[in-house]
């Protein structure tokens, strides 16, 4: 290959499929300039950006759009090679007309990695369909401080968490045969004070301990085959030129052998915001060295400023040798090599799109996807506070409910910033959203046929405007229940109250929602408060006043129905928090993974103890936790524990109880979290039915970073505690680790082996 022709499949260029079905047109974005496709074909294509992702399409068009694409661009290079498509697929393949999942948030409420494992998969299947390979999900990053926009992308605020689910995500993903992205890699939710691309000042401690455990845990167990960098810097280094994280860790030693994927602009970044290149030469030069392979979303700094830079010895011919066979690998594990390739996909198989119109012969909102969408948004539903209102079943149906809130009627409600609707559609408003969006009032209205249900937006999200104070007021007073809606308006960089480039300055309600809050709670009527949101906020006197308070972080198309059905009692709520609610909306950063003085303390004025702590939910049933056994109470610093409990549903309904496995460790040499999650079960339970819990807890999962910058194993007293939540302890094993100080590494054990053993009820 010739250099032109190596560095041609290192980078990708942002189309748009035609709505036509005719081939793909380049994206003109404000960060680029438009791209001639003639003059780079002849040399080959690494990837086609988002295709489907940039302009509505019918999908069956835009497949056959991309179809007319590939064959132009095999046949225009001397190997024949077709570029690799990728589009986003944080909550769903972002495409019109494809189903719309819950957030990430919303999968780690679900505390179910099988559930979330089905849904990637589901997305998986449909992205292969029309021909993509690749999809930048899943987001990795730990939540350090829920002021950041970027919060409904993450899973939680707990690595082991984040960890689990991700994992199972990307497994999820790859068995459909797309290519997945871990991302942001790594240390972008660490920005100070939340703020989008904000410089990352945690110390490499945090970084090990908090940020890089699910990276390396998806790594170790879930054939990902590429890994997004992050935008930010940590200590001055931005991740798209730090060789000791891309190279060092990622491949030496964990072993990663896919693609480094450069993030949106990341490269040129390297030269425009962070001033560590003087020009793209020198970012190319950087990055490549890092370990970077792919430029995307479009050709800037790995065209032309490569080769220049090439040619000035900035980096050897070896270093674009090396990202190329990478990329080249990967394409040959697509069959992209294969002698009989063929560019036309499952979605087109066995029709002829050349002779009629292929318009809506491709779904990718089928009914299976659409109930498997439900069941997670179902399961993501957190109850934080019921004073016995909740459920509305039975004798207890309100006659006349006022729903009153911002996102009271608003259709999009449910979706996060990566939704196509948002990212996309609100670009074109005159274009059908593509999938159906039941409004909560109309969900309320369908799930309880005989109350009357009025409505009341009472302001908007994130204005001042407080004129419809008073007719909400007086609908209120009017009525036998209040639902609030309450929460988030997702979007893009200034343009929602959350999203990509939509920090929070504190964690008080967006706009005058507070008040509204207030406002309703001051009429006497009943209130539930429901919240769609994309991050937690302080409630304030609802917290405790309200007579429920329900919690959603953007479930997506079926969010509203799901919701509906857990205020009735038809579905048990299920959910727990994978984020702390906040009881003051100015006490941050603070997450339940802080040390003790992190949390409440004498010595500062400000609190911390959150309203509803990391792991919180409750159910319509009782569940008794007792018998705990502990097998061993001493084991060498390489040894484990056996604990077990068990756990029965002592109330009237079917009920689900996440059991929770925290680790306590009094004295360490370094300083650590009060606790940390080290496993978790969800127990769905009959009325009187039982299930035992039995946990081998390896050493290894106490280990942390040492002062010399080592993983270690110390000898010393530890507390393995069974929680219902983070600030809801059940059960405590004391025990004790003996012997030397062990060191590990990324060999180590990442689980407790947790077995479960259910009995009928008595």
């Amino acid at each position: 290959m010739t250099l032109e022709e190596k560095t041609a499949q290192l980078f990708g260029v942002w189309v748009g499929a035609s709505a036509e079905g005719t081939e793909v047109a380049p994206h003109q974005h404000d960060m680029e300039e438009p791209v001639p496709l003639d003059d780079l074909l002849p040399h080959g294509l690494g990837q086609l950006t988002r295709p489907f992702g940039t302009t509505p399409v019918d999908p069956a068009l835009g497949a056959l759009s991309l179809l007319r694409t590939q064959r132009r661009i095999a046949a225009a290079n001397r190997f024949g090679i077709p570029a690799l498509a990728h589009e986003e697929c944080l909550a769903g393949f972002a495409a019109w007309g494809a189903t719309a999942y819950p957030v990430p948030l919303s999968w780690g409420a679900t505390f179910n990695p099988g559930l979330i494992h089905e849904m990637a998969a589901a997305i998986g299947r449909d992205l292969r369909a029309v021909g993509v390979h690749q999809g930048l999900a899943p987001v990795l990053d730990v939540v350090r401080d829920a002021r950041w926009g970027r919060v409904e992308e993450t899973i939680g605020e707990d690595p082991y968490l984040v960890g689990t689910i991700g994992t199972a995500y990307v497994r999820g993903l790859e068995s459909a045969g797309v290519v997945a992205t871990l991302k942001h890699f790594a240390g972008y939710s660490a920005s100070r004070a939340g703020r989008n691309l904000a410089p990352v000042g945690m110390g490499s401690r945090e970084r090990a301990d908090v940020i890089l455990p699910p990276f390396e845990m998806a790594v170790r167990e879930s054939g990902v085959r590429s890994v997004m960098h992050a935008y930010t810097d940590t200590d001055g280094i931005p991740s798209a030129a730090d060789e000791r994280l891309l190279t060092g860790l990622l491949r030496d030693t964990w072993g990663f052998e896919g693609t480094v994927v450069a993030d949106y602009f990341g490269i040129a970044f390297l030269q425009t915001l962070h001033g560590v290149a003087g020009s793209l030469g020198e970012a190319a030069a950087a990055a490549l060295t890092a370990g970077v392979d792919v430029e995307l979303p479009t050709v800037k700094a790995f065209g032309a400023p490569l080769r220049a830079a090439l040619a000035d010895g900035l980096v050897p011919e070896a270093a674009v040798d090396r990202a190329v066979r990478r990329v080249l690998r990967q394409k040959a594990q697509l069959g992209l090599l294969d002698a009989d390739w063929e560019p036309t996909p499952p979605a087109l198989a066995g029709t002829d799109p050349e002779a009629a119109d292929p318009r809506g012969t491709v779904d990718l909102d089928t009914a299976d996807n659409r109930a498997l969408a439900r069941r997670i948004a179902e399961q993501a539903v957190v109850l934080l506070h019921n004073d016995g209102t909740l459920p509305l079943a039975d004798d207890r149906t309100p006659a006349r409910i006022a729903l009153i809130g911002p996102n009271a009627a608003a259709p999009t409600a449910v979706l996060g910033c990566y939704a196509f609707p948002v990212h996309v559609g609100s670009q074109h408003p005159h274009m059908p959203v593509g999938i159906d969006l039941p409004t909560l009032h109309e969900a309320l209205a369908a799930e309880f046929p005989d109350s009357e249900v009025v409505t009341a937006a009472g302001c908007d999200i994130d204005g001042a405007g407080t004129d419809g104070f008073a007719a909400a007021a007086e609908l209120a007073r009017g009525a036998d229940l209040v639902v609030a809606a309450l929460g988030d308006r997702a979007g893009l960089f200034g343009r929602g109250s959350s999203g990509e480039g939509c920090d929070a300055g504190s964690l008080a309600l967006p706009g005058v929602q507070q008040q509204l809050l207030d406002t309703l709670l001051d009429t006497g009527t009943p209130l539930v408060v429901t919240l769609l949101a994309g991050r937690p906020y302080a409630l304030g006197r609802a917290a405790t006043e309200a007579a429920a308070v329900v919690q959603t972080f953007f479930p997506g198309e079926e969010g509203t129905t799901a919701l509906a059905s857990v205020l009735s009692g038809r579905v048990a709520p299920a959910g727990r928090l994978p984020v702390s609610v906040p009881r003051l909306p100015d006490a941050q950063p603070a997450t339940y993974l802080a040390p003790r003085l992190g949390h409440s303390t004498e010595v500062s004025s400000i609190d911390p103890t959150p309203a509803f702590g990391f792991g919180h939910g409750l159910t319509y049933t009782t569940f008794d936790w007792s018998g705990l056994v502990i097998t061993n109470e001493e084991a060498g610093t390489d040894g484990e524990f056996e604990v077990a409990c068990t756990v029965r549903n002592t109330g009237k309904r079917p009920g689900t109880e996440v059991v929770q496995l925290y680790l306590h460790d009094p004295v360490a040499s370094v300083v650590q979290p009060v606790q940390r999650l080290i496993g978790y079960v969800r127990l769905d339970l009959a009325p009187g039915e039982a299930a035992e819990i039995r946990a081998t807890v390896p050493a290894d999962l106490a280990s942390f970073t040492g002062r010399d910058g080592h993983r270690i194993v110390e000898p010393g007293d530890l507390e393995l505690r069974f929680g219902a939540s983070s600030t809801d302890a059940r059960l405590t094993a004391r025990v004790r680790l003996t012997g030397p100080v062990r060191t590990v590494d990324h060999r180590r054990r990442l689980h407790p082996d947790l077995s479960m053993t259910q009995r009928q009820a008595r």
